[in-house]
């Protein structure tokens, strides 16, 4: 009877008291893990040195934190995942309540020294400082990084550009024969799960995420390297409406400028107005771009080709200009000519009325009588204040086409110098508005193939 109540007792009590005397740390005590055990930390976890480390990686792009073109810097966030086996490491997890992983400091194990061959800029983010240790020796290191690398862009397209950074990923003292590189995620997988995570974008537009493998020989030891290319595209509205528009509209005012009149000093103001500010936007460009490329960025060429044409537009205006002051001074100088010989052919007709009117009145002095003479006064004074008013009348009409030359008019005519100016004109803008059309559409083209 007494062995039937002892095992009834222990069947009741066995499970309780098994799983509370379970921890986490009778698998540390078990295992001998401590911060200052050389067997875990100094070498390379293997029993036999021949035997090789297989390394398993997972990199995912967690954020885009900036790109800057100016130094062809690339800043993303990520998300590594990095898994391998100890060798030394194993026990039984019935022995331990089904204790299957723990959770260890980084400071307890060693670890394989990968690190990105792009970076330039010690990662000050917060560091997880945990490992996951399995029975069966897997141990995964998992942390996220704020990486900044470098990245050869190509800014040809500005800003409709599609950029494509590379993360190289390799071991500093390990060649091939002693760790091997393997990513956990393939391409597919590893884009579908960026696309999960991604929390910011900003001015950029996560495309895919390419893996391949690479390796390469130093000091005839073969090394190994994974290869993350990230692929991303420009949102371009804010820089075309804040560039590339305002330089349009500025084309646009170019040629409206041409339907203002040649003869008002107006229409040389304005163009050299637009032309300034066309300056300010190409100052604000050159802060942008980078001062190295290896192709001229099109936006560039879109800048400079459009400050040509605007250029050339206000030569061609001060020529029109020109032509037009060269024939008004002609026409006004032949009309001073004409005034002055006119002038003199005046004066010498009232010589010659006078003179003959002092040879009459010579003749007839003794015959007149004093009526006579009064009649004959009056008569003078009238011819004389008629002579005043037909002065004053020619004046005017010398001042009214005086001022009709300085406005140059071209309902009364002018002479070769205006005919140029005028065919000259029609001429550019056939030119102009067939160049700004036909650029247009070129630049257009190559933007969006």
């Amino acid at each position: 009877m007494v062995p039937v109540v002892f095992f009834v007792l222990i069947l009741l009590t066995g499970g309780t008291s098994s799983e509370s005397v379970c921890s986490y740390q009778d698998v540390v005590d078990y295992l001998n893990l401590t911060t200052d055990n050389s067997l875990f930390k100094l070498t390379r976890p293997v029993l036999d040195h021949t035997h090789q480390t297989t390394v398993q990686l997972d990199i995912l792009l967690y954020a885009i934190l900036a790109v800057i073109e100016k130094t062809q810097t690339f800043i993303p966030f990520l998300w590594a995942s990095m898994q391998w086996n100890n060798e030394f490491i194993s026990w039984d997890p019935a022995q331990f309540c089904g204790i299957t992983q723990i959770l260890i400091p980084k400071e307890m194990l060693w670890r394989p020294d990968i690190f990105i061959y792009e970076m330039v800029q010690k990662d000050d983010s917060p560091r997880n400082p945990f490992m996951q240790l399995s029975h069966d020796g897997t141990v995964m290191s998992e942390e996220g990084m704020n990486v900044v690398s470098t990245c050869k862009m190509d800014i040809h397209k500005f800003p409709f550009d599609t950029q494509s950074c590379n993360i190289t990923i390799g071991s500093a003292v390990y060649s091939s024969n002693e760790i091997r590189l393997f990513p956990s995620s393939n391409s597919s997988r590893a884009t579908q799960f960026s696309r999960e995570v991604m929390q910011t974008q900003g001015e950029w537009v996560f495309l895919h995420l390419s893996i391949t493998r690479a390796n390469f020989t130093l000091n005839d030891r073969l090394w190994e390297q994974l290869i993350y290319t990230f692929t991303i595209k420009r949102r371009p509205l804010l820089h075309v409406i804040n560039f590339l528009l305002p330089i349009l509209f500025f084309l646009s005012l170019d040629l409206a400028s041409f339907f203002i009149s040649d003869h008002r000093g107006e229409k040389l103001g304005f163009k050299v107005t637009v032309l300034l500010a066309i300056s300010v936007l190409l100052l604000i460009l050159n802060e942008i771009l980078p001062s190295m490329s290896n192709q001229t960025p099109l936006i560039a060429t879109y800048c400079i080709v459009i400050f040509a044409l605007m250029l050339l537009s206000l030569l061609e205006t001060i020529l029109v200009i020109y032509l037009m002051d060269t024939d008004s001074q002609r026409r006004l100088k032949n009309d001073q000519e004409d005034k002055q010989e006119k002038v003199k052919t005046d004066e010498e007709k009232k010589r010659r009325s006078c003179c003959s009117c002092i040879c009459k009145a010579s003749e007839t002095e003794t015959e007149m009588l004093p009526v006579t003479e009064e009649v004959q006064v009056n008569r003078c004074v009238l011819s004389r204040e008629s002579h005043v008013l037909l002065l004053i009348l020619d004046e005017l009409k010398e001042l009214m086409k005086t001022l009709s030359l300085h406005l140059g008019s071209r309902e009364e005519g002018g002479g070769r110098p205006v005919l140029w100016a005028t065919r000259i004109n029609r001429v550019f803008f056939t030119f102009y508005v067939t160049s700004v059309l036909t650029f247009l559409s070129l630049i257009f083209y190559e933007w969006t193939c």
